[in-house]
């Protein structure tokens, strides 16, 4: 199996499966120009789910003279979110957890540069040790602690993991979990050769990271291939060497990126491959890297999760 074995904690029901927790940056590390890691303690995340993987939370962030509206530590604190006047709801913005440490009451989020053209951006270039936000995550004592996690191998014994710098926390935090009998690819498509970082993968797992911006002879200048077009490459290269099936491939229904959300996540469950394939990043390129897999290669869509992280040129939407 390629799902955490760790024995599910004590089941609470009068938990909430997913709530608010409130934090403040214990450390602020620089891990290259295009990602930040970020440091979060707080009392209550001792009971942070630690199941891990593509581990899915909301940050609630400050607005200038207001810091955080006070909402509800249950999970009827979103229908209290939209209930705030304009001027005091606070931008909520979606990212995957790092790493956890409940022993420690620490979470790690790893931040992508984006200069100042997104709340979460500009929250954390302005960052200081001690400032205060909200996470929306887990509980491990609720009903269903593995809430917002999407990895879903079922009984898979190969893995194919893609996607681009949005993506790159998810992927790492997945391969630091997979069983070290596990095989299979990761391709990680980022800004820049130096974005690459230490996964903990398992041997059997090769791990590529394909830089956007390629250094050109002397150092004299550098180019910078399409967003996506180094991913998909890569994707067809492995997949076309590696991959066999046995059935021609499904037609799959199209999903209208601009308006409609990417987003599939079934439970594998082996049919016909035992590959699973996970891919996220910007819907464009998940959405040719979906139709690929299943509609070209004939992989059963059952074995494929693909979720479209951010749109080019679109704001997260709360």
């Amino acid at each position: 199996m390629l799902t955490s074995t760790d024995a599910p904690a004590p089941v609470r029901q009068a938990r909430p499966s997913y709530r608010p927790f409130t934090v403040s940056v214990a450390a602020i590390r620089q891990l290259s120009d295009t990602f930040t890691r970020v440091t979060f303690t707080g009392a209550e995340l001792y009971d942070f789910g630690t199941a891990g993987l593509d581990q899915r939370v909301k940050l609630i962030l400050p607005l200038p003279g207001v810091g955080i509206s006070a909402l509800p530590e249950d999970e009827s604190w979103y229908a209290a979110w939209r209930e705030l006047p304009d001027s005091h709801r606070n931008p909520i913005r979606t990212y995957t957890v790092r790493s956890v440490r409940p022993a420690d009451r620490e979470i790690d989020i790893d931040f992508v540069a984006h200069g100042d053209t997104g709340p979460a951006s500009r929250w954390v270039r302005r960052a200081v040790v001690g400032d205060e936000l909200v996470i929306v995550g887990p509980d491990a004592l609720g009903p269903n602690p593995r809430s917002g996690i999407e990895w879903r191998p079922g009984d898979a014994r190969s893995v194919l993991l893609a996607g681009d710098e949005t993506a790159a926390p998810a992927i790492c935090a997945i391969l630091a979990a997979l069983p070290r009998d596990a095989r299979g690819c990761a391709f990680i498509e980022v800004p820049d050769e130096r974005d690459a970082m230490e996964t903990g993968a398992p041997d059997g797992v090769q791990v590529t990271w394909l830089a956007r911006a390629k250094a050109a002879l002397h150092h004299e200048s550098s180019t910078h291939e399409a967003h996506g077009s180094a991913l998909e490459s890569a994707v067809r290269a492995w997949t076309t060497r590696s991959v066999t099936t046995a059935q021609r491939g499904a037609e799959i229904a199209d999903v209208d990126i601009e308006n409609d959300i990417l987003w599939e996540v079934p439970e594998a469950t082996t049919h016909g491959s035992d590959l699973y394939a996970w891919l996220a990043g910007e819907a464009g390129v998940i959405k040719t890297l979906r139709r690929f897999l299943v509609s070209e290669t004939g992989i059963d869509r059952r074995q494929v999760a693909f979720m479209g992280y951010w749109r080019s040129g679109r704001a997260e939407a709360n």
